[in-house]
């Protein structure tokens, strides 16, 4: 099956502290989104890697791009113009993409740059055999309900955390986003909430607990360190 990988690199990112967008950030040498781009490139080097940005960021990403060791530049990759939300930002991702189940599209946020070709290789899988299919690790901390009357203690056990990559057929994953309403994009928060809006079964396959997402200054310090014991 052909294999499309759309790294969606396109936020502000400023919570996570400096001077640029987090994923541009220099992490363990190399940009924070590079480090997903090797990941992909690693599993398996025929899939097509798409980096979804904001145009605003293209001439950062330039000389970003120009600093990469040699060998580092020889993984092609295509650079697309991003949207003013995640949203259309993968509405821009997928064009061109084949509208067939013999392609599969994983989608993968580029504040995650810990993820590992093992658990790539688990969502393509998961995702040939399903169609769809969302990473995901259990919940460790207590959880509570809340509402207008307080709040509630839950069963953690019946609730995981979602992670990306998020994989799918081309065609499924086109034909959910064409559909989409204004409404729709304003309440959907991930792929899988997108598709599954279809009324198509989302599956799961398991997640790495190390794929955590850059979100504060203490996440980058945290990954910071994980690369670090990787090298």
């Amino acid at each position: 099956m052909e294999k499309y990988a759309v790294v969606l690199a396109g936020g502000a990112g400023l919570r996570a502290g400096g001077e640029m967008p987090k994923q541009f950030q220099i992490l363990g040498g190399l940009p924070v989104l590079w480090w997903s781009v090797k990941a992909f490139h690693e599993e398996d080097p025929s899939t097509k890697i798409r980096i979804v940005m904001h145009p605003g960021f293209f001439d950062l990403w330039d000389i970003l791009y120009s600093e990469l060791p040699a060998e580092e530049r020889e993984i092609d990759v295509e650079i697309v113009c991003g949207g003013s939300s995640r949203i259309e930002s993968v509405k821009r991702g997928i064009l061109g993409i084949g509208s067939t189940s013999d392609t599969l599209v994983a989608v993968h946020d580029a504040a995650r740059p810990l993820i590992s070709p093992e658990m790539i290789g688990r969502g393509w899988i998961a995702a040939r055999e399903n169609g769809a299919a969302v990473p995901v690790v259990p919940m460790i901390d207590s959880i509570r309900h809340l509402s207008e009357n307080g709040s509630t203690a839950v069963d953690r056990s019946r609730y995981v955390r979602v992670q990306t990559p998020q994989v799918f057929y081309g065609d499924l994953l086109k034909k959910a986003y064409e559909d989409l309403t204004d409404e729709d994009a304003r309440i959907l928060t991930d792929d899988a909430s997108v598709v599954e809006r279809l009324g198509h079964k989302i599956s799961l396959y398991d997640g790495e607990i190390n794929n955590l997402k850059i979100t504060n200054p203490i996440d980058f310090a945290i990954a910071g360190v994980l690369i670090g014991k990787l090298d």
